[in-house]
């Protein structure tokens, strides 16, 4: 993607470039992944009728919030809404949408006929030239509708020159907060999306398997990751990352730039993504590499248990925050942290999951956002011993009416690590 790469990623580059120069090649280079078939080939990316209900559902947002209108720039909320995918650069690209239900684009010139190309709703395009202000397009356009002394909801990732350009072009607006809007849709994933989510989940789940048998005594984390990603591809899922953390690596949540190779008896931690028409996965695998100690042992079952506890706290109606809450009573019990101290769980139990590997809500201390069907997060208190190792276990779940349901089966045992 042209955005700026997440942590995960940057740390997961780092890991795995530069660490192979000078290593003998190792055997996936010549493994065609024969055998793995597309298990995405049948899958239908989101259609125009839900593309209908999520327009309107932000109108009925909108109203309910008083808001008159939402500016969203290019990343997953526009594509949640309108189904463009685009790129973030100087020159604006975004969509506005009215409380009333209308829908504009507005592009450069010159990128209209492919802004059209992915357009899933109907939408007005307004075009804007390299001599003028696009922004002054978007207060011509929400001027015509009366609203010049509007409040207009700003998307929470929209950059500043945009939102201080709005302002400029119209200044009698009121710009607020657009969260309530767009986390009111996106927070609650349809059914179509959580089959998406299911889909892409299979797929990383099958790919760990194939690997994880693969991985032997001298591999770095790019020759794992080489096979992860290949046979992510050959299932027909879109690798997202392939963060692979090894021995004392694995005790630092994104890792370390360090050189790295397996080395029996140490840990090797995997945390690995795709995605099936942009709904995402995100699971992370942790053994060790020949024979576990007494305390990995230890370590893994009490992290399993961690991942557990927080399964079983997170129930409909219950505060987001009380989930990561009971996995640190838990922890601090057993003589971790306490809170987010080390050794112990230094991160949030989990984030919320969808078009987005992180999008609100997270189940971290404080949050007071209410378990509602619908929403999707990822259940990770992995436990990181400084100078030693780390044991990560990560599954996501979403919320039915009857409660939590997972995408993935958390393993059993260190001995079956991959589930």
């Amino acid at each position: 993607m042209v955005e700026t790469m997440h942590r995960r990623q940057f740390m997961g580059a780092a890991a795995l470039g530069g660490l192979a120069v000078g290593l003998p090649a190792a055997s996936w280079a010549a493994d065609d992944f024969t055998g793995l078939a597309n298990m995405a080939k049948d899958a239908q990316p989101i259609g125009a009728d839900e593309h209908k209900v999520r327009l309107a559902k932000a109108t009925q947002l909108l109203r309910a919030n008083d808001m008159d209108a939402l500016l969203i720039e290019p990343g997953a909320s526009l594509i949640y809404f309108t189904g463009v995918h685009w790129w973030r650069s100087e020159r604006l690209t975004a969509a506005v949408l009215t409380r009333e239900g209308e829908v504009a684009i507005v592009t450069p010139f010159f990128e209209e006929p492919s802004v059209r190309e992915s357009l899933g709703v109907e939408a007005e395009v307004l075009v804007w030239n390299e001599d003028e202000n696009p922004l002054a397009v978007v207060a011509a356009w929400l001027g015509k509708r009366g609203l010049s002394k509007g409040r207009i909801g700003i998307e929470e990732t929209v950059r500043y020159f945009a939102v201080d350009g709005l302002k400029k072009a119209m200044p009698d607006v009121t710009v607020v907060n657009g969260a309530p809007v767009v986390r009111g849709c996106r927070m609650i994933k349809s059914a179509a999306e959580i089959a998406l989510m299911s889909l892409a989940t299979d797929i990383t789940m099958a790919a760990y398997r194939y690997t994880a048998p693969r991985v032997e005594a001298g591999m770095t984390p790019a020759d794992i990751g080489a096979i992860m990603n290949g046979a992510t591809r050959a299932l027909g899922g879109e690798p997202e990352f392939a963060l692979v953390l090894l021995g004392e690596a694995s005790a630092y949540p994104h890792g370390s730039g360090k050189p790295q190779m397996v080395r029996p008896g140490e840990v090797v931690l995997m945390d690995c993504g795709c995605n099936v028409h942009g709904y995402q996965s995100d699971i992370s695998r942790s053994w060790v590499h020949g024979t576990a100690s007494a305390r990995q042992r230890q370590v893994w079952d009490q992290m399993r248990e961690g991942q557990r506890v927080a399964f079983a706290a997170a129930q409909l109606g219950t505060p987001a925050g009380a989930v990561d809450d009971a996995v640190r009573a838990y922890y601090e019990g057993l003589g971790y942290g306490p809170g987010y101290k080390l050794p112990g769980t230094s991160h949030r139990t989990g984030h919320g999951i969808g078009l987005d590997g992180h999008e609100p809500v997270n189940l971290v201390r404080g949050e007071t956002t209410a378990l509602a069907p619908g929403m999707c997060f990822s259940n990770e208190p992995g436990i990181y011993i400084p100078g030693e190792f780390g044991i990560r276990l990560e599954d996501c779940f979403h919320m039915t009416g009857a409660g939590p349901k997972w995408f993935s089966e958390p393993p059993t045992s260190i001995d079956e690590p991959i589930g």
